[in-house]
Order: C-alpha cells, then sequence, then structure tokens
C-alpha cells in the first residue's frame, strides 16, 4: 500500500510556525506538489482546511481556523506512547498477545502494513520484534517519518526505533513480492490496522481519527491486502478492528481476542517458533 499524492479531494498545504524549520517544510511541499505558505497562524488561515505544519517539536497536522483541535503529530518520547513504554504491560498488553508474543521467545518480524502513526509498531518494537512499517498516505508517512526521526535521537526511545523500519511504496505490493525476496525479509507477523467506512460519530471524537479522516479517507482494498498478508505471512495475520465492526473481506478469522473498544482478529497459518532465541 502506498502512493504517493495526498487525498485529491482535500485541500491541503504545508507552513511553518516561527520558530519551524522553514527549509524542510519548503522541501516536504515540493516533494508533496502542494503549496507553502511560509510562516501562518493556523487559526487564521481560510484558504485550506488542513496544514502540514512545521512548529519547534517538529511535523505536525493542524486543522485550520478559530476552535480546531490541537495538533496531531507521531509521537513516541512522550504523551501516551512514553506513558505505554514505560507503564505498558509488557507482552499481557493486547496487540502483543494478538501477534503471539506470549508463546514465543524467538525474535519476530512483524510487518505492519498499515502503519498510521505507528503507536503498535512501537509497543511491539519495544517488546523485541523487529517491524517494518508501511504507510501509504504520503501526509500519514511524513508524520510517521518525523517522528521516528526525532524519537532516535532519545536516550530511551533508540534503541527502539533501531528496530523500526519505515519504508516507501506499496506494502500490498512488497507483500506479493515477497516470493522473490532475498532471505531475511519474509514476514513472520503481518499486522493490519485499516481504516474502513464508518458512520457512528461517536467513535470520532478523538482528534486523531477527525483528521485522519479528512486526510486519508477510507481503505477500499482491505480485502485484497488481507490476501496478500496471508500469502506472506509465515505464522499468522492479524488485523486490528473496533470491537462492533464486522471482519473485513476474505476467510473467516479463527479466534479473536477483545479489549474494550476494539478487537484483534488472528488468521493463523502455523504455529509460532517457541524456543529461544
Amino acid at each position: 500500500m502506498s502512493p504517493a499524492t495526498p487525498n485529491s479531494e482535500l485541500s491541503l498545504a504545508v507552513a511553518c510556525s516561527p520558530l519551524g524549520d522553514e527549509s524542510q517544510a519548503r522541501e516536504l511541499a515540493a516533494e508533496l506538489a502542494i503549496p507553502f505558505l511560509g510562516a501562518v497562524k493556523p487559526k487564521l488561515v481560510s484558504d485550506f482546511p488542513v496544514l502540514l505544519l512545521f512548529d519547534e517539536q517538529g511535523l505536525c497536522l493542524q486543522v485550520t481556523g478559530k476552535g480546531a483541535p490541537g495538533p496531531v503529530r507521531a509521537e513516541f518520547v512522550s504523551g501516551k506512547a512514553g506513558y505505554r513504554r514505560e507503564h505498558g504491560g509488557g507482552t499481557g498488553q493486547l496487540v502483543a498477545k494478538a501477534i503471539g508474543l506470549q508463546k514465543t521467545r524467538v525474535p519476530l518480524h512483524v510487518v505492519d502494513a498499515t502503519a498510521g502513526l505507528g503507536q503498535d509498531a512501537f509497543v511491539l518494537a519495544g517488546l523485541g520484534c523487529r517491524v517494518t512499517l508501511f504507510e501509504r498516505n504520503p501526509v500519514i508517512h511524513a508524520l510517521l517519518a518525523d517522528g521516528l526521526a526525532r524519537a532516535a535521537l532519545n536516550t530511551d526511545c533508540a534503541p527502539i526505533i533501531a528496530r523500526m523500519t519505515l519504508r516507501a511504496g506499496s506494502s500490498r505490493a512488497w507483500l506479493e513480492s515477497l516470493e522473490e525476496s532475498e532471505e531475511g525479509e519474509a514476514a513472520d507477523i503481518v499486522y493490519l490496522d485499516p481504516m474502513f467506512p464508518h458512520r457512528d460519530k461517536s467513535a470520532l471524537v478523538k482528534k486523531e481519527m477527525q483528521v485522519f479522516r479528512t486526510v486519508v479517507g477510507d481503505d477500499d482494498d482491505t480485502g485484497e491486502l488481507l490476501a496478500a498478508a496471508l500469502k506472506a505471512a509465515a505464522y499468522r495475520v492479524v488485523v486490528k478492528r473496533p470491537r462492533k465492526a464486522p471482519a473485513i473481506d476474505g476467510p473467516e478469522p479463527a479466534t479473536r481476542i477483545e479489549g474494550k473498544s476494539s478487537r484483534y482478529d488472528i488468521y493463523p497459518i502455523k504455529a509460532l517458533p517457541s524456543g529461544n532465541a
């Protein structure tokens, strides 16, 4: 999954704050082929509903206009990711159980084919997995790349980030090409967390989800991606879904792990290796 241009229906621009990196902002605007506004105050911008904004903390996604929610960025050092890193519960976390980390001591290669802002990938890398991340939307990809680069400068996070590799291009194409790939590139686990059509407004209260839907839209090819994942994964495919959402098109999952708001549909292929690394 990957391409290349932001949502064609979205009017988007790049800007910077007075303390932001203007050269990086100009470079990103040129890369995405979208306007560069220079230094602006987002609440005063009316021509673009969303900005990619470089501020003193790095790159963020900012809805414009008065009363807009705060910035959304890929953050691994502080906030929720930082707290979860220090107090997250280890392999007892639902995503870790779904991947199967309680059943093996062998370090696994997890391909996060729909990485978003990389939160689950960061948890898995923190638990020892090698994680390859794909994010096909170029706006979210840019946010993720910025977050990973900033976290790599933090002493506590650097060893975790070292196990995370963000790749360009299509995760689906990459998965479909694994038969021809070099040894060591095989995907032990493929992890999917796709966007999907959602009409329940109560589930859109998080500012991240509101902004994501503005920028990304829905993933319409999840059935095809699941099919590619099932052919590529050595041990299992795990799909994260809202707890009450239907399974994505394809075979029924063999089992599910449910939390309060989300669940993990598990498609086993063969038993995980159980020996020591």
